[in-house]
């Protein structure tokens, strides 16, 4: 994927690292997320919709139009999608699709770096046991959809909930920093009506003030794959989906014509 302008000056140039730091400060981002949800942030909307070509046909459009850039940013699908009650695994969202094998040493790439299973989920236990297992990474553009669901039925086990600094999760920032230790991210462990364990993480990006996750996401919460787990607001984001086991993904979508070295998918598509 062809980076933009401003994201080669921000983590490619001495002085884009300089504003960089500046922008991940917690108290900007506030500032930022703040006029994100003010009203004055509406008259961003139809430049962005332009500029995303975003088909709004399939969303609701409140009457009297959206309040915020972030009420239109998190806004909801008019058609709730279809899941199918056999799949036992579902896309969580809309987004691109990379799929990886988690190696013998708990280490895998993303975006062309490599990351420690440890690290990423602070966990020296889980890591060990998603040993061996299978890594799905959603990357949402800001045209997406920003409202994920849960992607298997299940009870969840575990929430846990990791400050960071905010950084984009783009393939250039990747290759400047180690992105994931430094986002903000949150994740749920669940044992599935398999028995297969799995983790949906959801990670924050720069300027993203933030991941809002639904009570569901609770431990000893009872949850169904297509039920609402949250939303982002404002930013690109990630989902990250670990399973325990290594799982081979639905050959038709594996078919797909890939963007770059990723697969588009629709929030609920079954994946296995």
């Amino acid at each position: 994927m062809k980076e933009s302008l401003s994201v080669r000056f921000l983590y490619g140039t001495v002085l884009g690292r300089f504003f960089l730091k500046i922008l991940i400060d917690p108290r900007i981002s506030k500032v930022f997320a703040k006029y994100m949800s003010s009203k004055y942030s509406k008259v961003i909307i139809p430049w962005f919709v332009k500029k995303n070509g975003i088909n709004m046909d399939r969303f609701i459009i409140p009457k009297g139009g959206y309040k915020s850039f972030n009420d239109f940013f998190t806004r909801k699908l008019k058609v709730v999608p279809y899941i199918d009650d056999k799949a036992q695994l579902i896309s969580p969202c809309d987004g691109y699709l990379t799929v990886k094998d988690i190696d013998d040493d708990s280490v895998f790439e993303i975006k062309h770096s490599r990351y420690d299973l440890r690290r990423l989920l602070k966990s020296k236990k889980l890591s060990k046991e998603f040993k061996g297992g299978t890594a799905l990474i959603f990357r949402l553009t800001p045209c997406h959809y920003h409202r994920y669901d849960f992607c298997a039925d299940g009870k969840i086990e575990a929430f846990r909930k990791i400050k960071g600094v905010l950084h984009c999760v783009r393939p250039i920032a990747v290759g400047k920093l180690n992105v994931f230790s430094q986002n903000s991210r949150e994740y749920i462990v669940m044992k599935c009506d398999d028995n297969r364990k799995v983790i949906q993480m959801e990670v924050g990006a720069m300027l993203v003030g933030k991941i809002a996750n639904s009570k569901n996401s609770e431990p000893s919460s009872v949850v169904k794959k297509g039920e609402e787990k949250g939303f982002f607001e404002y930013g690109g984001s990630t989902i990250i989906v670990l399973l325990n086991e290594k799982v081979k993904v639905n050959r038709d979508i594996l078919a797909r014509e890939k963007v770059g070295n990723e697969i588009p998918v629709m929030i609920g598509e079954s994946l296995l």
